[in-house]
């Protein structure tokens, strides 16, 4: 679900997930075929919203 919410932040993104397990690379591949309703897209980005916490660079 994770990796579909960030492949339907538009076009010029991209993902890279590490894995070491034939398994979780079919699951990383399939995220690509779930297709999020603009809805589930804005559900999902509010409760990634956490805010910045802490120093950054």
């Amino acid at each position: 679900l994770a990796l579909a919410w960030v492949l339907a932040q538009g076009e010029d993104i991209a993902t890279i997930p590490g894995t070491r397990r034939i398994e979780r690379l079919e699951q990383n591949v399939a995220a690509a075929a779930i297709a999020l309703s603009d809805g589930d897209v804005a559900r999902l980005s509010k409760l990634a919203d956490l805010g910045v916490v802490g120093a950054r660079y």
